[in-house]
């Protein structure tokens, strides 16, 4: 066995873990252990453009925030947070759903590869910003799911849309999908919360938490109202 590979399984180099992870799933048990670092490689080279997207999306928005800021001397975004998928937790999802590892496939049927959170003050912020990032020309909208309007049954709330960006690459352009949810502090508050109960629980939550939690995501909506209403006799509809 090469030392290249002897590295990587021991974890002395960064795919290390990877190789490891792969090498523990069933599917991959009877791959020699240069294929999965070079499986690895590749990898980890098909999700450098989402990398990329990330940094064109995130950009975008700091132009519309300090843009927005000067005109209006208000912020309406308390936070950019983004991240692209771990090659451990890309293969996972693809496995789960029956998705064959190879770009094409990855690429065409998994829109969360590459995610940016935006936090916004309030719910008219959420919408605004959407709109006007969506609204540049090298920004196309592939889908959009509107949970403030219809939240989800667990009282989940937030704007997710997803988008394509072109990133320009030493080889060409290529479009890149990005998956981009908006949330106001409340609503952001709320979805931290039931991460942490369900990672806590292993998913499996008790059921009076469950109806706490359902309390807790309308105690949110009324709150995100209110300052809403309080903020619109203050500055009218002006953005």
């Amino acid at each position: 066995m090469s030392d290249v590979v002897d590295d990587a399984i021991e974890g002395r180099s960064p795919d290390g873990p990877l190789v490891r992870w792969m090498a523990a799933e069933g599917g991959d048990r009877d791959l020699a252990p240069a294929d999965l670092i070079e499986i690895g490689h590749g990898l980890r080279k098909f999700m450098l453009p989402f990398q990329f997207a990330i940094n064109e999306i995130v950009t975008k928005i700091e132009i519309l925030r300090d843009e927005f800021a000067y005109l209006n001397d208000y912020n309406p975004i308390e936070h950019i947070s983004s991240r692209v998928k771990s090659p451990e937790s890309l293969l996972a999802k693809a496995n789960r759903r029956g998705i064959p590892v190879d770009p094409e496939s990855l690429q065409n049927q998994l829109d969360d590869i590459a995610g940016v959170r935006v936090t916004c003050s309030f719910i008219t912020d959420a919408y605004r910003l959407t709109e006007l990032l969506c609204a540049q020309p090298d920004v196309m909208t592939l889908q959009t799911k509107d949970y403030i309007a219809n939240p989800k049954p667990n009282g989940y709330r937030g704007l997710h849309t997803i988008v394509e960006t072109p990133v320009n690459l030493s080889t060409g352009q290529i479009p890149v999908k990005v998956e981009l949810q908006v949330r106001t502090i409340a609503m952001d508050f709320w979805a931290s919360l039931e991460h942490k109960i369900y990672y806590k629980y292993d998913k499996a939550v008790p059921t009076h938490l469950l109806d706490e939690l359902t309390v807790a995501a309308d105690t949110a909506n009324t709150l995100d109202e209110r300052m809403q209403a309080i903020r619109n006799e203050i500055h009218g509809s002006r953005p």
